[in-house]
C-alpha cells in the first residue's frame, strides 16, 4: 500500500514538473478594464488580474498582436503596456503574432492593409515587420519567452499570397517571419511557435507539417515549438485519446517542444452545437470540471516527449464569456470578474 501511494504521488510530481509553461491568454484585459471591469479573488478581494493569475500559479501570459486595428486594441502600444505589467508580476509574456489588422483564425488571415501581395515583397515586409515589432520589445527590456509566428495557421497565413494551397509560399512567409526574430535585438531569444488548430487531428498536423516543410525555404532549424488549440466543443472527434495520439506523434516526428496554445471549458453548456467527444462526456460543466479537464490535458501533455505547457484562452474575457463557442460561458471568471476556484488548477499541474 504504501509503495503505492509513493507511486502515485510521483505520478502527479512528473505531471507538474513537465509543465514548463502553464498559462493563458489575458489579450483582452485592457479592453475589459477600458469598460469599467474589475477583478476579484474567490474571497471577494479586488486586484489587478496579472496579481490573480501570478497567485493561481500561472507563469506566462500571451497575448495577440495586431498590426494597425481600427481602434488601437491588440496593437503594439497596447500590448508593450500588457507586457509591461506582466513583468511587474513576475510573469513571462508569449507574442502571438496574428499578422493582421484583426482576428486571425483558419477562415480569416487578412493581408494587413497597405502591405504588398507578391509573395516575395510580402515576406520582406513580414521580416521587417516581426523585426520591428520584436525589438521594440527589446527597447522595452521584455525578452518574451515565446513568440508564435501566426495564430491558427492551419489553412495558411496572409491570404490569398499564403493560403496553404501554395505551401511554398506558406514556407517563404514562416521562414522570413522566424529570420525577424532571430535578427532582432532581443536578448534571450524567444522560442519560435508555429501554431495550428485541430491538434486532436493527426493527419491535420501531419499533413500540414509534411507539405510545407517538404516545399522550402522553412526548415526545422527555424522554429521550436509546434503548437495546437484543442476545443472540445466543435467536434466530437476532439477525444482526449485522439488528441494523445496526435501529440505523441508530432513529438516523435519532429522532435519538437509540443505546446497547447488554446484550451478551454465551459461552466454553463446547455444547447452546444455539436457533440462532446466521448470521453469527456463525464465531466460537468462547471468550476469543477473545468479543473478536471485541465488536469486531464495537462496529464496528456506532460506525457508527450517535450510536452512543456497548456494556454487557456481569454478565462476573463467577462463581456464575451462564451468565447466563439455555442456554449453560454467559458470563462474561469463568473460575471463581472470574480475568480472562480477552477483558476488555482495552474497550482497543481
Amino acid at each position: 500500500m504504501l509503495f503505492n501511494f509513493f507511486l502515485a504521488l510521483s505520478s502527479v510530481t512528473a505531471v507538474r514538473a513537465a509543465l514548463k509553461y502553464k498559462g493563458v491568454d489575458w489579450s483582452s484585459v485592457i479592453v475589459e478594464e477600458n469598460t469599467g471591469i474589475s477583478y476579484t479573488t474567490t474571497s471577494g478581494t479586488t486586484q489587478p488580474l496579472e496579481k490573480i493569475l501570478a497567485e493561481s500559479g500561472i507563469n506566462t501570459v500571451r497575448q495577440r498582436v495586431w498590426v494597425n486595428p481600427r481602434d488601437g486594441n491588440y496593437n503594439l502600444d497596447y500590448n508593450l503596456k500588457l507586457a509591461q505589467r506582466a513583468k511587474a508580476a513576475g510573469l513571462a509574456v508569449y507574442v502571438d503574432f496574428h499578422y493582421s489588422d484583426t482576428w486571425a483564425d483558419p477562415g480569416h488571415q487578412a493581408i494587413p492593409s497597405g502591405w504588398p501581395t507578391a509573395v516575395g515583397d510580402l515576406a520582406w515586409k513580414l521580416y521587417n515587420y516581426t523585426l520591428d515589432v520584436s525589438n521594440a520589445f527589446a527597447d522595452a527590456g521584455i525578452s518574451p519567452n515565446i513568440i508564435s509566428i501566426g495564430n491558427e495557421i492551419r489553412s495558411g497565413l496572409l491570404f490569398p499570397t499564403g493560403s496553404t494551397g501554395n505551401a511554398y509560399n506558406v514556407a517563404q512567409l514562416l521562414h522570413s517571419a522566424a529570420y525577424g526574430i532571430k535578427d532582432s535585438r532581443l536578448s534571450t531569444q524567444p522560442r519560435i511557435m508555429i501554431h495550428l488548430d485541430n491538434g486532436w487531428d493527426w493527419n491535420t498536423q501531419k499533413n500540414w507539417y509534411t507539405s510545407v516543410l517538404d516545399a522550402g525555404p522553412l526548415t526545422t532549424s527555424d522554429f521550436d515549438m509546434m503548437g495546437v488549440s484543442y476545443y472540445p466543443f466543435y467536434n466530437s472527434g476532439a477525444t482526449l485519446s485522439n488528441l494523445k495520439t496526435s501529440l505523441t506523434n508530432m513529438a516523435s516526428t519532429w522532435s519538437k517542444e509540443i505546446v497547447v496554445a488554446e484550451i478551454n471549458w465551459p461552466t454553463s453548456c446547455s444547447r452546444p452545437a455539436y457533440s462532446f467527444p466521448s470521453d469527456l462526456e463525464d465531466i460537468p460543466f462547471s468550476a469543477e470540471g473545468q479543473t478536471t479537464f485541465m488536469k486531464r490535458v495537462a496529464e496528456v501533455v506532460a506525457g508527450v516527449k517535450n510536452g512543456n505547457g497548456i494556454f487557456y484562452w481569454e478565462p476573463a474575457w467577462m463581456d464575451n464569456q462564451g468565447l466563439g463557442s455555442s456554449c453560454e460561458s467559458n470563462t474561469m471568471f463568473s460575471w463581472p470578474g470574480k475568480e472562480l476556484s477552477s483558476l488555482d488548477v495552474f497550482a497543481s499541474i
